[in-house]
């Protein structure tokens, strides 16, 4: 007969792991806050998905959690760097360092602030096929790459809006990032 976790037996196994799953967080990411929230947020998917399983299932169930948030993490940090480079194209040259002003959405409409005619047809050019790339995506894969990567939404987030899985949403973006990146390098985009 196996005996569920009570209440209290979670709320207790979560205390005493918490620092270590901080320090392993921590000497994966490499940034305090970002440790910090990978931590809560493989607590809170324990204690959501997994508070009525027995208490000796918990360690090894928290560990996967972890280290799979620890990979999302990681899977975010590339797909966003990858079109942070891309979209940096767009941004304009003589802006403040204060990057939070800055909406790659807003630049879409393409308001021209480059004097030079052939950067601004670069620009526009590139604007159009990445316009013209993410059309020709699947409805749910372009729903879950701009919910993701344009809005910045969480996976937890996306996968509520669009009523599908969170494996669902990774699958979608996945695709969409693959699809794209063929269009633009097919189109002589280098990424």
């Amino acid at each position: 007969m196996t005996i569920l976790a009570t209440r209290q037996e979670l709320s207790d196994f979560l205390i005493e792991i918490e620092r270590r799953a901080y320090k392993q967080a921590l000497f994966a990411v490499q940034d305090t806050h970002v440790a910090l929230d990978i931590v809560q947020d493989s607590m809170m998917k324990l204690a959501a998905k997994y508070a009525a399983k027995p208490i000796e299932e918990l360690p090894l169930l928290f560990q996967r959690i972890l280290q799979n948030t620890i990979r999302d993490y990681y899977r975010r940090q590339k797909i966003r760097s990858l079109w942070t480079s891309l979209f940096s194209s767009f941004t304009p040259d003589d802006r403040d360092k204060n990057h939070e002003d800055f909406d790659i959405l807003e630049t879409l409409p393409i308001k021209q602030e480059s004097n030079d005619p052939g950067t601004q047809l670069e620009k526009a050019q590139l604007i159009q096929l990445i316009e013209e790339a993410i059309k020709t995506l699947p409805l749910r894969q372009r729903e879950a790459f701009i919910l993701r990567y344009w809005e910045e939404m969480s996976l937890a987030e996306t996968a509520i809006i669009m009523n599908c899985s969170e494996g669902s949403v990774k699958t979608h973006c996945s695709r969409a990032t693959h699809t794209l990146a063929t269009i633009l390098k097919a189109k002589g985009v280098k990424l």
